[in-house]
């Protein structure tokens, strides 16, 4: 439990993830101060509403939806105010209202608010819409919220999803090499059709957290748009970052086309023999350490071994299995190459946050 505890509190993705927590109820309680405390708007319910949706995860997206939310409230209000005062809170104004506001969704610019219209809608008709006062406080109300959550989002340490994107993208490369060190284990024991079923399963989910890290890059190259920060100048255009995880992505196509040449293999060190078989496994265990390890010295000794371990295969007398040998050394050769600039870039996030769950003294 105390380990979890540690790791959590070291884990940048956690932490970014709170920190957007505590700006989002720091932006809707100041919305809701500055509206009821200092502005006395009557009923002023929209501030923290308009505050809550407008602080996104990053600075662009708050800039650029906060326009997005102060046309739609607008809309919102003057649909309310309009269909209140021609037909009253009745049924069928607030039906008419819902069937009004979610059309707006095809507008292609507020397609995305259309929910937001509905609802904010809904509420003004169902609270308030008798006088231009109430009308003129609803939009008030709506602009201070959006206002809030801007200045929030961008002056209160601004979002920079940089540790969150080099987070997931170090736990990839953790994760191919406990894969390869893995297989080589397996091998060794003498692995069964399952586990070249699961392997191959694994590669996938590893296909699966590359996706996830590619968006996760993604979204830190636009939060370093408009991002005052420092740091934010490395993530505009993130090229080395592409790289590393196109490498990871070559690694995986690798391992798996490695495993489905094993899944053709019945009795793999009896077949190919241990001329072949000892010093591939050992290789290829030795390339996924290093690879969880981030050694690229380690990585680059594992080539050096498989260069002089295929000139030797060379002068021995072919096998029958000598298409399969071909078809792993491949494998391991390319692994080893696309991981060899992964390990050099390892950690990619810098050092881990230096934070624990302090120690009771005996």
């Amino acid at each position: 439990m105390r380990e979890q505890i540690d790791r959590r509190l070291s884990d940048p993705i956690w932490w970014n993830d709170v920190l957007q927590l505590a700006k989002t109820v720091l932006a809707a309680v100041a919305a809701w101060v500055v509206a009821a405390s200092v502005l006395d708007l009557p009923q002023p319910f929209l501030a923290p509403w308009a505050a809550l949706l407008v602080v996104h995860a990053t600075v662009y997206r708050t800039f650029s939806k906060g326009t997005q939310q102060v046309a739609a409230t607008v809309v919102a209000v003057l649909l309310a105010t309009a269909v209140g005062e021609t037909l009253g809170l009745t049924t069928g104004a607030i039906a008419l209202l819902l069937v009004v506001a979610l059309l707006l969704g095809a507008v292609p610019w507020l397609g995305a608010e259309a929910t937001t219209i509905a609802t904010t809608g809904l509420v003004v008709l169902t609270t308030g819409f008798e006088s231009d006062a109430m009308l003129i406080s609803r939009l008030l109300d709506s602009g201070i919220g959006v206002a809030v959550g801007l200045l929030v989002n961008v002056l209160v340490w601004p979002p920079l999803r940089r540790r969150t994107a080099a987070e997931a993208m170090d736990r990839i490369d953790d994760g191919i090499g406990e894969l390869l060190v893995d297989i080589a284990g397996g091998l060794g024991d003498g692995c069964q059709e399952e586990d070249v079923t699961g392997w191959i399963d694994r590669t996938r989910d590893l296909d699966a957290d590359l996706d996830h890290a590619w968006s996760l890059v993604r979204q830190a190259q636009e939060s370093a748009r408009m991002n005052p920060r420092r740091q934010a100048r490395e993530m505009k255009n993130p090229e080395r970052w592409h790289e590393l995880l196109r490498r990871m992505e070559q690694s995986v196509a690798e391992i798996r086309s490695l495993a489905r040449t094993l899944g053709g293999q019945q009795a793999h060190k009896e077949t190919w023999g241990a001329a072949f078989a000892d010093p591939w496994i050992s290789m290829l265990g030795d390339a996924g350490r290093a690879a969880g390890d981030a050694d690229p010295q380690a990585l680059l000794d594992v080539r050096r071994r498989l260069e002089v371990f295929t000139e030797d295969l060379r002068s021995t007398e072919r096998s029958p299995e000598w298409p399969i040998y071909g078809a792993l050394i491949i494998n391991l050769r390319n692994i080893v190459d696309s991981m060899d600039k992964v390990a050099e870039a390892n950690p990619i996030r810098g050092n881990p946050l230096p934070l624990h769950v302090p120690q009771r003294r005996r």
